[in-house]
């Protein structure tokens, strides 16, 4: 029933390796992007509001496949944008990194958005009346409370990442669920075997990840 696995043609563990590396990449980048977008959703200028809110609100709401997809045939095949170069499959990996982290940060930033409300208003207003300055109150009174407020909610769209690498798939990045196509299209006695032997897989990429941050976010609660 698995004898697909001795299947040498099958890089069972490679094609994991590429989507671990997808998620760790593009969770990377959507906690940069979350974040700047965060400050620029909660910042008194109006431009940089109305610019992070519509941005949030558009990508959030656009399938994520539409996202990836425009980056590669519109960034890489249309524009000629190459992220540093390197071969087709390169260039293909950067892009399914750059769509995903531009589709989670938004997910990212409301979470950063909802702990910023959790801060008590006197804490900003005591430390602007010291003197500080937007920035300094956002990065060193704000966030540092809001990121240990929304631990858990970080971790479950971390752990939504992981499964939406799969989407990766479509602009032809050999990761897990890339492979499993092939491996259906080769052994259709074994459909079961091959869906179990990938869902196994995914479960063991995000059960620790949620148990971890899980611990992780009851140790850094913020005590109020």
């Amino acid at each position: 029933m698995f004898d697909f696995l001795d299947n040498p043609q099958y890089d069972l563990l490679g094609a994991f390796w590429v989507t671990v590396q997808l998620a760790l990449y593009s969770a990377l980048g959507s906690l940069i992007l979350g974040t700047l977008l965060v400050g620029m959703r909660v910042s008194p200028v109006p431009l940089m509001r109305g610019f992070a809110t519509t941005y949030v609100n558009a990508v959030r709401n656009t399938p994520l496949t539409i996202v990836l997809i425009g980056c590669s045939l519109v960034l890489y095949q249309t524009l000629g944008i190459t992220l540093a170069g390197g071969d087709s499959k390169t260039i293909g990996f950067r892009m399914a990194v750059l769509g995903l982290a531009a589709y989670t940060g938004t997910f990212v930033c409301e979470a950063l958005r909802s702990g910023i409300n959790t801060v008590p208003v006197g804490q900003a207003e005591a430390a602007r009346a010291l003197g500080l300055s937007f920035f300094q109150v956002l990065t060193l009174i704000v966030l540092p409370q809001a990121f240990r407020s929304v631990i858990a909610p970080l971790a479950n769209v971390l752990i939504a990442l992981t499964k939406n690498t799969t989407v990766a798939a479509a602009i032809g990045v050999a990761e897990a669920s890339l492979l499993m196509k092939e491996m259906v299209e080769n052994e259709s006695d074994s459909l079961l075997a091959v869906f179990g032997v990938i869902a196994f897989g995914f479960v063991l990429l995000t059960l620790p990840t949620g148990l971890l941050l899980g611990w992780v976010a009851k140790r850094m609660a913020v005590k109020r």
